[in-house]
């Protein structure tokens, strides 16, 4: 849940805004290749695609797509083709067929190469510069249109992902956000992490804010509020429609899903609000936090272990895990006057929340397993509502620093923030959906 929100709880309590086909793996011929995901600047890899070879009726717009993509990693930097020594062309996609010598010599260390067999099939590999080694690669079926090749290279990244870093899902995750088109109305929107896909899932009246994914990725639960009430919304993805509960006399804010599929969420009937389980039709059940100050913003690990909320118990907003399995609440905001917004990571590892400091407010990191704290934003503006991606590993959150609420990608640890294509209109309230494995 945002300061802004919150700010506005405070002081009364007042309302509460809150086609690709059989994929065939290529056999691996060395140990794999990792990079340390948790480095600064000095561990990126640079990394180049080779001249395609093969059918080249749409060589172009795979490259592109993956360019696009990998542009997003922070702990790649690509290279220029032209800037290698007789050019980025291989004499065959894998073997004696590749010169190394020339990209090693250019800075690269990470290698793509691209045969087409067809024109509606490709085979993909990645070589580490360095000695040679064949990391992996694919052959995949490519659907007909822009669509197809834009499908190939998301499954082809998330695979690089998990061979480089033993973690994918960035590219087959879909966010949910809020985007305000008017006075008074914010709707629910999805896009894909490299601005694909981007829609508009929900058109009600009022605003709809603090968005959640099943674990299923069925349907997205969400708050709405109009002038007279609040409500909880839910939108199916399959129908494409969205049903309203009304908790008369209540406020409703940041609703969760849980792993089992319930959700959880602060209901407030003029007290301070706590946060509760909802049954299966979405009716209040039982209480999860009530300490008598605010308790907001819940948010759960995949295991279903830990739950990561806002409680204003200790006189202003802090950040506190709970153990959902008979264990008390710890604070784990140990620093600063004003922690909000906090997202645990699906591993139960990381919370990440927003600070509030002088410019502003900043994103940090605290490692459950450390005991430590890590700023990973710097502005300027203001860097609020973290959101973690299913591996963990990314983090999506809105930022003011281009003047206009809009949604950035960085890493756990920090670096280049990456600005992510929402339209027109100011986005906020990042949500990642699981990665549904297709049956």
């Amino acid at each position: 849940m945002s300061s802004t929100l919150i700010s506005r709880l405070y002081p009364a309590l007042r309302a509460a805004l809150v086609m690709i086909c059989c994929v065939f793996t290529l056999p691996a011929l060395a140990a794999p290749f990792t990079v340390n995901i948790e480095g600064s600047g000095s561990n990126v890899q640079k990394i180049v695609f080779a001249t395609p070879m093969g059918s080249l009726s749409r060589a172009d717009a795979l490259q592109q797509n993956l360019t696009r993509n990998m542009s997003i990693l922070p702990f790649i930097e690509i290279i220029n083709p032209q800037g290698i020594p007789g050019g980025a062309t291989v004499s065959a996609p894998s073997g004696q067929g590749i010169d190394f010598k020339k990209f090693l010599l250019a800075g690269t260390r990470l290698l793509i190469t691209t045969n087409w067999i067809d024109s509606s099939q490709v085979e993909l590999r990645a070589f580490d510069v360095a000695d040679g080694r064949f990391l992996f690669g694919n052959r995949y079926a490519v659907a007909g249109g822009n669509e197809g090749t834009a499908d190939v290279a998301d499954k082809f990244c998330d695979e690089f992902l998990k061979a480089i870093i033993g973690r994918g899902g960035l590219f087959s995750s879909t966010l949910a956000f809020v985007r305000t088109s008017g006075a008074n109305k914010k709707d629910i929107w999805a896009v894909k992490a490299n601005g694909r896909n981007l829609n508009q899932l929900t058109k009600i009246l009022g605003e709809s804010l603090s968005p959640s994914w099943s674990p299923d990725g069925r349907s997205v639960v969400f708050s709405n509020i109009e002038p007279r009430s609040h409500g909880l919304g839910i939108y199916s993805v399959g129908s494409g429609t969205t049903q309203r509960i009304k908790f008369p006399g209540n406020t409703v804010i940041g609703p969760c899903y849980m792993p089992d599929g319930r959700v959880a969420v602060s209901l407030s009937d003029g007290r301070n609000p706590s946060i509760f389980t909802l049954t299966s039709s979405y009716q209040r059940d039982r209480t999860l936090e009530n300490s008598s100050a605010i308790d907001v913003s819940p948010s759960i690990d995949a295991a279903g272990a830990k739950m990561a909320f806002t409680s204003s118990r200790l006189g202003s907003p802090q950040v506190f895990l709970k153990d959902l399995r008979g264990g008390g609440s710890r604070r784990i905001s140990q620093q600063g006057n004003y922690n909000t917004d906090p997202s645990i990571s699906p591993d139960g590892t990381l919370v990440a929340f927003a600070r509030r400091m002088d410019g502003g407010h900043r994103i940090f990191v605290y490692d459950l397993v450390k005991n430590e704290e890590r700023q990973i934003t710097f502005g300027p503006g203001s860097d609020e509502e973290p959101a973690f991606a299913p591996d963990s590993y990314f983090i999506a959150f809105m930022s003011t620093r281009n003047g206009r609420k809009q949604l950035y990608i960085t890493a756990r640890s920090g670096g280049n923030a990456v600005l992510l294509p929402t339209g027109s209109g100011d986005a906020s309230f990042p949500a990642w959906s699981p990665v549904v494995e297709s049956k």
